[in-house]
């Protein structure tokens, strides 16, 4: 097993020597202000789950994101976002023996909860658009689910680093955003948690203790951003050293080309639906001037702005509505493009006949002219609410996940991204794009305490003994049925003796 945990200290925390301490045994961190991320990589057979290695060695890969629904700051080189919940893609192994694809549902269950509703990957996960076969990040298959919490790190502590070492020893819980990876080509299933800020506010308190098996291997890293020579690299500096090996912290300085940048802390989006929604709300993004400002990007780019939207099953958009290329509907959203859709888009379909988790849309959205960037900049989605189960109160909640927003400028034909040590890919929204594009990140606001907007879908009401309660609603349906079809028969009756009758008139008038 082999544990990577990075600090990343913004430019305006101070650091001494003293915060730091090696010992042939551990490392000690005192009171540091910094960004956190603890990558594990553990050979799929060290994972001691044979349910789960029964149904990974199935797969040819399976990339896992997991985002927190409360504000949390990135910095780089973690600069990279996806939208609040369970993200999943999922590619199967030709020849594979897992049928319709029901084993990774129990390995989601099984990881992160029994809360999540998937059936398998045939019926609940949706295709995403192939743009372009070059596009090798984008699996076969795409899931998405709400799940304010989950129970990974028991699962992480009692399967993968079972009960011992730094990762066990990582708060998981209180991470911000997991991602889990594995392919079949390494047979290594990789698990990377990330936190935006320490979780006491003296900052990061902890003993990091050397690997109890010689096969192990724990790297820490404490490092700092500095400005890079060339606008798409960044470049990290700051002390590195192997637990239980080294005898004292190495300096290094590295610069690399990123895929992934993030934007000045000014430059943010809000999300909002005007009251009351109805059944066809309109999602607003606002855009501060900030975020609209054209990237620090290479000179020679084309960069533009976008929004990846995650819609569960219950809300979607009308794909013929925004695929339109009539001027006056787009300038009057401020949207350029529909870009990519997949997933449930049936206009007429109840939530409930719908099999699919939901939708995915990607949009270009358009931006001011420059020299004329007002103060607060609105982006309107149409979209539109399925018919839901009814309820005793008449509404039902549907919450709604913020998109992703972020401007995407094509590279250089010479960078090479793969460099990059701290990569981060399969994100869903990434894989619509060429290999070499560089993404920068516009920052959710953090007024608000989720970044899910909760919508009152209103549906039949169900008053228990009254006149509209479960049971008189089912009777009457069955009996409006019953009657039409009387009737039906009736009317055929009726046709059906009004043609004997004259049938039998013309044969008498005939003889």
């Amino acid at each position: 097993m082999k544990t990577r945990i990075t600090y990343l200290q913004p430019p305006s925390s101070p650091f001494t020597s003293t915060q730091a301490t090696l010992t042939p045994s551990s490392l000690k961190i005192s009171d540091l202000d910094a960004a956190k991320e603890v990558r594990v990589t553990v050979d799929l057979s060290e994972v001691d789950d044979d349910e789960v290695r029964s149904i990974l060695t199935n797969l040819h890969e399976v990339h896992i994101r997991w985002a927190r629904e409360q504000p949390y700051g990135i910095v780089s080189p973690f600069g990279s976002r996806v939208s609040a919940g369970l993200g999943v893609g999922v590619s199967p192994l030709q020849g594979g023996d897992d049928g319709d694809g029901e084993g990774v549902c129990r390995l989601l269950r099984r990881m992160f909860g029994t809360g999540i509703e998937c059936a398998n990957y045939m019926d609940s996960f949706t295709s995403p658009p192939v743009v372009s076969t070059r596009f090798a990040s984008t699996s076969t298959y795409q899931f998405h689910s709400s799940l304010p919490e989950h129970n990974l790190g028991e699962y992480i502590v009692k399967n993968i680093c079972r009960e011992e070492g730094a990762a066990c020893a990582a708060e998981w819980g209180a991470a911000d955003s997991i991602d889990v990876d594995y392919d079949a080509v390494s047979r290594a299933l990789v698990v990377s948690g990330y936190w935006g800020q320490p979780v006491t506010p003296e900052g990061w308190t902890e003993e990091i203790r050397a690997p109890g098996r010689d096969r192990d291997r724990v790297e820490v890293g404490l490092l700092g951003t500095e400005k890079a020579v060339e606008a798409e690299e960044i470049k990290v500096g700051g002390l590195l050293g192997v637990v239980g090996v080294d005898k004292e912290l190495k300096p290094t300085l590295f610069s690399f080309p990123s895929r992934h940048h993030v934007l000045p802390r000014e430059a943010t989006f809000d999300v909002s639906f005007p009251r009351p929604t109805g059944t066809h709300p309109t999602m607003t993004i606002s855009l501060s001037p900030a975020a609209l400002e054209y990237p620090a990007a290479p000179e020679d780019t084309t960069c533009a702005l976008h929004a990846y939207l995650t819609l569960p099953s219950y809300i979607f958009g009308d794909k013929y509505q925004l695929s339109t290329d009539d001027p006056l509907f787009l300038e009057s959203h401020h949207l350029v493009a529909l870009r990519a859709v997949s997933g449930a888009t049936d206009l007429e379909a109840p939530d409930w006949f719908v099999p699919h988790w939901g939708s995915n849309w990607l949009l270009e959205l358009a931006t001011p002219s420059a020299g004329q960037v007002p103060e607060e900049w609105n982006v309107t989605v149409p979209l539109h609410l399925r018919y839901l189960r009814p309820s005793e109160s008449g509404y039902r909640s549907a919450g709604v996940p913020w998109p992703v927003v972020f401007w995407a400028c094509t590279a250089e034909e010479g960078t090479k991204m793969g460099t990059n040590p701290f990569d981060r890919l399969n994100l869903g929204w990434d894989g619509m794009f060429g290999p070499r594009t560089m993404f920068y990140q516009v920052h959710p606001s953090g007024e608000k305490t989720r970044h899910v907007e909760d919508l009152d879908v209103p549906v039949l009401r169900l008053e228990e003994g009254g006149f509209f309660s479960s049971k008189t609603v089912e009777l009457g349906t069955m009996a409006a049925i019953v009657l039409g079809l009387l009737w039906v028969l009736w009317k055929l009756g009726s046709v059906a003796r009004s043609s004997g009758r004259k049938k039998s008139d013309k044969e008498k008038k005939s003889q």
